[in-house]
């Protein structure tokens, strides 16, 4: 069951900010509702402050499960037919043998790139760098994959870790989890010396297509939250994934957004809001 504190302040941005110092938690971790917006008055007349109410708490409300990328799976294009001319009506008594006409090549099937198209820079091969190859190969190496590890720093305390290969449905799993045991488990033998930064970890692409479904399934849902007016509760995400769908609806009318729950089993909840419309 939900619990809620009312919380006033000048502005509502200040009245939000006193309640989650009161509560020791982050802007994600609760839903705000505005009771009371700040009126500055006339000639300090009539002024009052902001009121918002603060709900912390799990919260169940109806679940949508978005669609996964599958991994890409290689599949035999088919041989254009093509058809043979019909040959010209001869004359019984002279045979002429038409050369069989040749087949054309089917096209060339595009691969896909082993790093994104983005500008990443060079690869690095930094200390972290050098630690996150060494993990990585070795875990790779028990699970008989001959996937190779490329590390770049997009920014200061950021790697961008790509696995490349062919067939590396196995390392992502289904619905992405084997690849995100992997990340964490890079993450946590990197940092536990000390010096801490962030790993993402990808393969076949397969975080830009996950990205691309869930903005796609975020303005679904928002446009299902604004219709009937009742929020909707997401599948479980880790922090990049609800991050995303927070991006998504940052500046959807009639619509807000907050998560719920404890990992792994942190959801993101779209709620209607009159306020934003």
């Amino acid at each position: 069951m939900r619990e809620f504190i009312d919380v006033t302040g000048k502005t509502e941005d200040e009245a939000i900010s006193k309640a989650l110092a009161q509560l020791g938690l982050d802007r994600d971790d609760v839903s705000v509702e505005i009771l009371e917006r700040a009126k500055s008055g006339f000639l300090g007349l009539g002024s009052c402050p902001a009121k918002v109410r603060v709900s912390y708490g799990p919260e169940e409300e109806e679940e949508i499960i978005p669609p996964a990328p599958q991994p890409k799976t290689e599949k035999a294009e088919p041989v254009e037919q093509v058809r043979k001319p019909k040959a010209p009506e001869k004359k019984p008594e002279k045979k002429v043998e038409k050369p069989a006409p040749k087949k054309e090549n089917p096209p060339k099937k595009e691969s896909t790139p082993a790093v994104p198209s983005q500008d990443l820079g060079e690869e690095v091969d930094d200390e972290k760098a050098q630690a996150i190859k060494t993990f990585l190969n070795g875990l790779l190496a028990q699970m008989e994959s001959n996937a190779e590890v490329k590390v770049y720093q997009p920014e200061k305390g950021r790697y961008k870790v790509f696995l490349v290969g062919d067939n590396l449905g196995a390392l992502i799993g289904r619905r992405g989890e084997t690849l995100d045991a992997i990340q964490q488990l890079t993450s946590y033998a990197v940092n536990r010396t000390g010096g801490r930064v962030r790993v993402q970890l990808d393969a076949e692409g397969y975080r830009e297509k996950r990205e691309q479904s869930l903005q796609h399934l975020a303005c679904k849902v928002a446009g299902k939250v604004v219709k009937y007016r009742r929020s909707v509760t997401l599948e479980p995400m880790n922090a990049y994934e609800r991050h995303v769908i927070h991006t998504a609806l940052q500046d959807v009318p009639g619509v807000t957004t907050y998560s719920t729950g404890v990992d792994p089993n942190r959801r993101v909840i779209v709620a209607y809001d009159r306020d934003k419309r």
